[in-house]
């Protein structure tokens, strides 16, 4: 979805209708943040599955996984609809026709600070496998040495 409406924004943002360039930046935002929000829950599923690989059942975990997901995201471009809806636009100061948010500092803290947590997470899980299977291949290493003598 975020690659249909982004193909389609520049032909979208040409009708010059405020309400459907709105629109068009919301559903971009919307899947831009889903996007890196289930990226995100693709390294805590790794992450349970290659460090905590016994003993971890979590009820209704794609339930959750769905709600965070696909949530997470609706929260923050419904609070940005809240504090104003024209934050998204057309951006008629430049000479682009691209519907998207028009405030740095709604962009900055609504994606690039959003997309930077995600990453955070995403690092935090990824060196947090990657000692679990440096330990388990020390662990085999001893084991192998010691039924060699």
């Amino acid at each position: 979805m975020l690659n249909i409406v982004f193909l389609t924004n520049s032909w979208l943002s040409s009708f010059d209708q405020p309400g459907v360039c709105i629109t068009v930046a919301t559903l971009l935002h919307y899947f831009l943040l889903a996007a890196f929000t289930w990226m995100c829950l693709e390294s805590v599923h790794f992450y349970l599955a290659l460090v905590k690989v016994f003993n971890v059942y979590v009820p209704k975990y794609i339930l959750k996984c769905c709600i965070a997901g696909w949530g997470i995201p609706a929260i923050v471009v419904t609070l940005v609809l809240i504090i104003n809806k024209d934050f998204y636009g057309n951006g008629s100061l430049s000479e682009s026709n691209f519907c998207w948010i028009q405030d740095n500092t709604v962009f900055c803290i609504s994606v690039v600070a959003y997309f930077f947590l995600m990453f955070l997470m995403n690092t935090a899980m990824f060196i947090s496998v990657l000692l679990q299977i440096h330990s388990v291949k020390t662990r085999t290493q001893k084991t192998s040495r010691f039924w060699k003598w």
